[in-house]
């Protein structure tokens, strides 16, 4: 069935959406001491939404809340993972390996494929995957995705209509992501896109785009298992993109604006949901970005890659540019009060790379999601797609020679799910199995955990095949043994805690 939304376009173009108040949020993840008791849970709980304080996804406890997570969509149509092939097999296959979330790919193109018409068809298969996720005890953040805008850019993700290159030749195409350099139709469609230039019927584009978020927040918003929505994939500031390597003030603005405004549509309909934007993806390299969104319950999303390993296939000096990326991040919630999250690093095969990038979102306590699932019609993407991929083609079993073990080895770690008390440091030593957490008893958001409070650690399969143990002060294991999910729960009196698991 398709809706068509005029009424709902008007209201966003003359400004009469209204922020609305955040709503009480609740947990995404479970806290039980084996996946079928978290599974459960999360049924229970899941038409409840997380909030934050300050940097922390929390839950309706008030327990922080850290996603480890992996990119999974079809960039190619009908643009959903039904058609991909991903089925029950590999949701079982991303839970028993310590996936706790899915950043999950949708297309504007596909829900919106005339101007103000929206395919809810399209939305059903998306909502049938966040179901099937859920199920598993994964929840999904809903991601708008896009590369280059437009399969006529050798790209995807904008539908055709909203495609405005002000009669510049679309002549050089060079593939991914070239063309953002070298193609200036591309850029100027970018530019009319975030200055919300005239669309059909005279709508602003930037206008429908948020339009088409309020319808896609309506139809989600007593879904499951949702724990955000991603307003815009890497957007790339168009033919400001050389100046952007440095000062990036009037497209930032831009960019702001463009974002507020899809905020606004979506808190209308929905004031409860996490909604996390993007800086330009100059920001994945290092750039520093001035792009400002407001309202409740908002975060900034995130990418890490080095452009070093990409080229040269070496992760080099990558560190130093891995680090200004952080930084940058952690300024810029420290900044506007916000929680953040890393929704895209990896894409490569090399283990430094991955192991390195994983630690550095652990040392800053962001939750993460790899890049990607599975490299299947991935049609933006710097190598082939297996290089990318955990799971080669999800048409198959997600076992033996279809999944790349090597690569699911330093990416599959132990990490803290649910904390029940403010997280001072953990990490995980790949070669030795050992997993190590700091936290105190003190809320996030004031105050502190009663005794009995749980925290969740998840021990994926690798790290737990031939079982763990725990030496933990200032709480105790309520957990089985050998449990695919270590459950602790406060001791009377404790105002800190310190775990190690030692995986055999």
């Amino acid at each position: 069935m398709r809706h068509t939304a005029s009424g709902v376009v008007a209201a966003v173009a003359f400004g009469t959406l209204a922020l609305a108040p955040a709503a009480a949020a609740g947990p995404v993840h479970g806290h039980a001491g084996t996946l079928a008791d978290m599974t459960a849970n999360m049924t229970t709980k899941a038409a409840q939404r997380v909030g934050h304080s300050g940097r922390w996804i929390t839950d309706d406890a008030g327990r922080v809340v850290l996603p480890v997570g992996i990119n999974l969509m079809n960039k190619q149509a009908p643009y959903t993972v039904e058609a991909l092939g991903f089925d029950d097999d590999d949701a079982a296959f991303l839970r028993e390996h310590g996936f706790t979330s899915v950043r999950l790919g949708i297309f504007w193109k596909a829900v919106e494929p005339q101007p103000g018409v929206y395919d809810d068809a399209y939305l059903r298969s998306i909502r049938r995957t966040v179901n099937l996720l859920q199920s598993h005890g994964i929840s999904t953040l809903l991601d708008m995705h896009q590369d280059m805008a437009n399969e006529k850019f050798q790209g995807e993700g904008f539908p055709d209509w909203a495609i405005q290159t002000d009669g510049w030749p679309n002549i050089i195409k060079v593939g991914f992501p070239g063309n953002q350099f070298v193609n200036v139709a591309l850029q100027h469609a970018y530019d009319n896109f975030h200055r919300n230039a005239p669309g059909p019927g005279g709508v602003g584009l930037a206008d429908r785009y948020a339009a088409m978020w309020a319808h896609v927040a309506k139809t989600f918003r007593s879904t499951p298992g949702i724990i955000g929505l991603d307003l815009y994939n890497e957007p790339w500031p168009g033919t400001s993109w050389l100046g952007c390597l440095t000062s990036c003030t009037r497209p930032d603005a831009d960019l702001s604006a463009l974002q507020q405004k899809s905020v606004n549509a979506i808190r209308a309909v929905d004031p409860a949901t996490a909604v996390y934007y993007e800086p330009f993806s100059t920001f994945n390299t290092g750039a520093d970005t001035s792009v400002q969104v407001d309202g409740s319950n908002v975060g900034l999303s995130f990418h890490d890659y080095c452009t070093g390993q990409a080229i040269f296939k070496t992760y080099g000096a990558c560190g130093v540019a891995d680090n200004k990326v952080f930084g940058n991040a952690e300024r810029q919630i420290g900044t506007y009060n916000q929680t953040g999250l890393l929704t895209e690093f990896g894409a490569t095969q090399d283990a430094t790379t991955l192991r390195a990038q994983t630690d550095l979102a652990m040392h800053h306590r962001f939750g993460w999601y790899f890049w990607s699932y599975s490299g299947l019609n991935d049609v933006t993407t710097s190598g082939p797609g297996e290089e990318e991929a955990v799971v080669l083609d999800p048409r198959k079993r997600p076992t033996g020679g279809n999944v790349d073990w090597a690569k699911l080895d330093n990416i599959e770690v132990m990490h803290p799910n649910t904390v029940a008390g403010t997280p001072n440091s953990y990490s995980y030593d790949r070669e030795s199995k050992v997993f190590t957490m700091k936290y105190t008893a003190g809320r996030v958001a004031g105050g502190t955990f009663d005794s009995g409070s749980v925290t969740t650690i998840d021990v994926p399969s690798l790290t737990r095949m031939a079982g763990y143990r725990v030496e933990v002060t200032g709480a105790h294991v309520t957990s089985g043994t050998n449990a695919p999910q270590l459950t602790l729960a406060l001791d009377r009196g404790a105002t800190s805690v310190s775990v190690t698991v030692h995986g055999s």
